[in-house]
């Protein structure tokens, strides 16, 4: 089963964004604190981290260039998720795979997580 660790300090979209992924048969991991990153990176070994880019405490961006930064960890795909809708300025500070605005479609979402797991999930 496909594995997505799922990273934001809102409770609801966590919620709303784990129930739609489980539909879709991936095994879900959540966290709210940007601080758990690495521990359940190392525990749960996702496939692929969905990050948002501004959370209490460390901040997503960082989190990220962590993550590109150590070896057992910097080939997991990362989409930052956020309201701030530029890629390009999240881009410029961090080296994550893709970018989603919030609100996002849900299909949309699992389609990108299949493109870069490389697997196929029914929709």
């Amino acid at each position: 089963m496909n594995r997505v660790l799922i990273v934001d300090d809102n409770r609801d979209i966590l919620w709303v964004v784990e129930v739609i992924l489980k539909r879709y048969g991936f095994e879900v991991m959540t966290t709210l604190k940007g601080e758990e990153v690495l521990s359940k990176t190392k525990m749960f070994s996702p496939q692929l981290i969905l990050l948002d880019v501004f959370l209490s405490g460390i901040d997503g961006i960082d989190i990220c260039n962590t993550l590109k930064s150590t070896p057992e960890t910097k080939d997991i795909p990362v989409i930052m998720i956020s309201a701030h809708t530029n890629f390009k300025e999240v881009k410029k500070f961090c080296r994550a795979d893709d970018f989603m605005s919030k609100p996002f479609d849900a299909n949309e979402l699992v389609r990108k997580i299949n493109y870069f797991i490389g697997d196929t999930v029914k929709e």
